[in-house]
């Protein structure tokens, strides 16, 4: 019978520290990753176009903006292709 709650016991220690060392993988990359793009690796560098944040790679060309910031920019500019992906038809 001991046995079995040793082998219960080891195999929870496994998964402790199988998990505690996902978790720190885990934040090992993403301290590696901070400011960087994921396309290239080179480092992203923040800046404002027309009032709009917005991420810039100098090393590919990328450009990531934050969840609303196209719809944002679409709005500054009504003569941009940018209106015609975000018209709302439904009202």
């Amino acid at each position: 019978m001991s046995n079995a709650w040793e082998e219960r016991e080891k195999g929870l220690e496994n998964e402790y520290i199988h998990r505690h060392e996902k978790e720190l993988r885990e934040k090992a990359v993403r301290e590696l990753c901070k400011n960087r793009c994921p396309k290239c690796g080179e480092h992203i560098v923040a800046e404002t176009f027309r009032g709009v944040p917005l991420d810039r790679c100098h090393g590919c060309g990328g450009v990531w903006l934050g969840p609303s910031d196209l719809r944002i920019l679409a709005a500054k500019d009504h003569r941009s292709w940018f209106e015609q992906w975000f018209k709302n038809d439904k009202g």
